[in-house]
């Protein structure tokens, strides 16, 4: 089969399930390895460039891509348009595209280690830390589902989490709601950009939060924390480090006075 994935996540599942000849073109955001060709980036893509890859099939991934789904279907090339939120629509996602590429059973096991290693790495603290994630600055946007569930399952609370399963533009927070609840753990990951600890610091009233007087505020690569794949253990294991941090935890993991 010739696939073309434009999100990352469903190329670096294709690769893991060890179909990455199946694979014939990429986003930008896609894994560098193998190296792959590039048709489009996340909410753009050429079309031209896509119908010349000759796929058999495209594998969007959101209501982001919905634009470019349109178009391709237009074009005549079937389009498979995963829309996973959560932890569980991981694996469910994993298990979909094993069955696809001909790969069920190895699709099974990557669900399971995915699953498992989650679950080894969950922590518990007695006092959990407020955490506040930005996914975007300008405006303000706070994390999606699956990013609330990995600060759960790492030992923190997403002081947003009622609004993460809502669209982007109601996610959109103001200074107020978050000086008021003043995290004490901010996390940050912009898509296509660095994070800016400096503006995040010295925005208007953030001097009285407790992660900016203690210097709790941590940039994500976005790989491992806004794309809904296997790298999301890679996320969890960094978060979780910073809450242990965070807690005083000594080697032999208990809480430090």
């Amino acid at each position: 089969m010739r696939i073309v994935c434009l999100s990352a996540e469903a190329a670096d599942i294709c690769f893991r399930l060890g179909a990455e000849a199946d694979v014939v073109a990429v986003s930008a955001f896609a894994p560098k390895q193998p190296k792959k060709p590039v048709v489009s980036g996340f909410s753009h893509g050429n079309i031209e460039n896509i119908v010349q890859a000759d796929p058999e099939l495209v594998i969007t991934f959101s209501d982001v891509q919905a634009r470019l789904a349109d178009n391709l279907i237009r074009a005549g090339i079937p389009v498979l348009a995963l829309n996973h939120f959560t932890v569980g629509g991981v694996a469910g996602a994993i298990r979909l595209l094993g069955r696809i590429v001909g790969r069920a059973e190895a699709g099974e096991g990557l669900a399971n280690t995915f699953l498992g290693d989650l679950r080894k790495f969950t922590h518990s603290l007695a006092m959990r830390p407020r955490i506040y994630f930005e996914e975007w600055n300008d405006p303000m946007i706070t994390g999606i589902p699956w990013i609330s569930e990995i600060i759960q399952t790492a030992g923190g609370d997403d002081i947003f989490a009622g609004r993460s399963s809502q669209k982007a533009e109601q996610r959109v927070v103001s200074t107020e709601e978050i000086v008021a609840a003043n995290p004490q753990i901010i996390l940050a990951s912009w898509c296509g950009k660095a994070v800016d600890i400096d503006s995040i610091r010295n925005r208007e009233g953030f001097s009285s939060i407790d992660a900016v007087r203690t210097g709790q505020i941590h940039e994500l690569a976005p790989e491992m924390i806004l794309q809904a794949g296997p790298n999301l253990v890679s996320g969890l294991e960094a978060i979780r480090r910073i809450v242990q941090e965070w807690g005083g935890e000594t080697a032999n993991g208990r809480v430090g006075e």
